[in-house]
C-alpha cells in the first residue's frame, strides 16, 4: 500500500493522540504541497520523525530507473513495489499542458496482439493509493522542473482500468478531491470492458472517456483485441451509446495504425460509421514498435497513410486528431510500456514474418497470418 491510501479517517487514527488540527495540516501537507512527513515544518520534530518512520507512511514505489527523450520534456520512470511488482509511468511536457500518463495494474491480461503490457502478462491489480502516487511524483516533477502545475492524468499506462474499476474510481475521486486536477483533466481508457463503462456513466465526476478500438468489425478485432470475444462491437457500442446518453460526455476512439491491416480506406469507411453513430472524436497514432507485434509482423502506419487516413475520416465528417507521438525512443509510447526493457533483441518484421501457414508454424507467425486474412 500507499501512504496515498489513506484518507482523512486513517490519518485520524494514526494521530489518535494529536490534537485534531494535526490531521488537517498532514492531509494538507501530503496532498496540497505533496511533501514528505519528514518535511511537514509545521508539525513537532518528535511528530515528524514518528510519521516519517511510521509503516503506514510509506511509499508504495521505489525508482529503479528514470528515462528522458525528447529533449528532457518525456519522461519514464521504472517503479518497483514492495513485493517486486514493475510499472512505468511517463510524463509529458507540451508547448501548452503537461499530462502524466498512470499504470493501473502491474502487468494486463488483455493480451492485446500489438502491445508489450498485454505481451508481459498479468501481475496484480494496483490500489488507489499506488495509482495517485504516481501522479503526485509527477506533479512533484513538474515543480521542480519549472513546468508549472500538472494539468492533465490518462489513465493509459500498464494494465486496462475498467478491470480495476473500484481502486481506479477511488484513485480518481481523489485526485479531484485532494490534488485538485478538474474531472475534465482525467481520462479513463479502456480496450472495451462494457460493465465498466456502464459503471463509469452512473459515477457523477465529468471525466473522459476513450476506447482503444483499433479495429470497426468483429472478425479483425477478435484478432487484434481479444476481449472483443466476450464484448464484440454492438455490445460495446451500446455501453459507449449508454454512456453518451446519460453523462452528455463525448467518447474517444483511440486507433494505431498498422499497415496493412487498419489503414486503408474501406477502415476509414468502418471506423467513421461507429464514430458517428456516438459523435465520437477520434485519435490517430501510428503502432509504436513492441517485440511482440514485430514478431507477429505488425507495423505502423508511414506518415503519407497516417494523413490519407485522417484525410478520410475528415471528408467522412468525423473530427479527428493525429496524436503526436512521445517517448518512442525509451519505449515509453503508446502500447511500450512493460517495465521490462526496450526493444533491444527484437526480431526484425522480415525475420519474423511469413508469407503462408503452415501446420508447424509458431504461434506469432500464425497470428500474424490471421489479422493479414482479416484485414483483406
Amino acid at each position: 500500500m500507499s501512504r496515498y491510501d489513506l484518507g482523512r479517517e486513517e490519518l485520524a487514527r494514526l494521530l489518535t493522540d494529536e490534537p485534531a488540527y494535526r490531521v488537517d495540516q498532514v492531509f494538507e501537507g501530503l496532498y496540497k504541497r505533496l511533501a514528505e512527513p519528514g518535511d511537514l515544518t509545521e508539525l513537532p520534530g518528535e511528530l515528524r520523525r514518528r510519521l516519517a518512520q511510521a509503516p503506514e507512511m510509506a511509499l508504495a514505489f521505489s525508482s529503479v530507473a528514470e528515462s528522458v527523450a525528447d529533449r528532457g520534456t518525456t519522461v519514464k520512470w521504472l517503479f518497483e513495489t514492495g513485493d517486486a511488482r514493475r510499472i512505468e509511468t511517463v510524463l509529458m511536457r507540451y508547448r501548452d499542458r503537461v499530462t502524466v500518463c498512470v499504470s493501473s495494474q502491474a502487468g494486463c491480461a488483455m493480451a492485446c496482439s500489438f502491445c508489450a503490457t498485454g505481451d508481459a502478462g498479468f501481475k496484480r491489480q494496483l490500489s488507489s493509493g499506488e495509482i495517485v502516487e504516481q501522479v503526485v511524483i509527477a506533479a512533484r516533477r513538474c515543480r521542480a522542473e519549472g513546468w508549472g502545475e500538472l494539468g492533465n492524468v490518462v489513465l493509459m499506462g500498464m494494465g486496462e482500468p475498467m478491470a480495476n474499476f473500484k481502486a481506479v474510481w477511488a484513485a480518481v475521486e481523489s485526485m479531484n478531491r485532494d490534488l485538485g486536477l478538474g474531472a475534465r483533466h482525467l481520462t479513463i481508457s479502456t480496450v472495451g470492458v462494457v460493465p465498466g463503462i456502464v459503471s463509469l456513466a452512473a459515477k457523477p465526476l465529468q471525466v473522459n472517456l476513450a476506447v482503444s478500438l483499433h479495429a470497426a468489425n468483429d472478425e479483425l478485432r477478435d484478432l487484434l483485441v481479444p476481449l472483443n470475444r466476450r464484448y464484440p462491437l454492438e455490445a460495446l457500442m451500446q455501453a459507449c451509446e449508454h454512456y453518451r446518453a446519460t453523462t452528455g460526455r463525448r467518447i474517444s476512439f483511440e486507433w494505431a495504425l498498422m499497415a496493412g491491416v487498419n489503414d486503408r480506406r474501406c477502415d476509414a469507411t468502418e471506423l467513421a460509421g461507429l464514430a458517428r453513430r456516438l459523435g465520437a472524436h477520434v485519435n490517430l497514432i501510428p503502432l509504436n514498435p513492441t517485440p511482440g507485434g514485430l514478431s507477429r509482423g505488425l507495423k505502423g502506419s508511414d506518415a503519407p497513410a497516417v494523413a490519407a487516413f485522417s484525410n478520410w475520416l475528415g471528408n467522412f465528417g468525423v473530427n479527428v486528431t493525429v496524436r503526436q507521438n512521445r517517448g518512442r525512443s525509451i519505449s515509453a509510447a503508446c502500447g511500450q510500456l512493460a517495465a521490462c526493457g526496450s526493444l533491444a533483441g527484437a526480431p526484425s518484421r522480415a525475420e519474423a514474418g511469413i508469407t503462408r501457414a503452415t501446420p508447424t508454424a509458431p504461434r506469432t507467425q500464425a497470428i500474424e497470418i490471421s489479422v493479414r486474412e482479416a484485414a483483406k
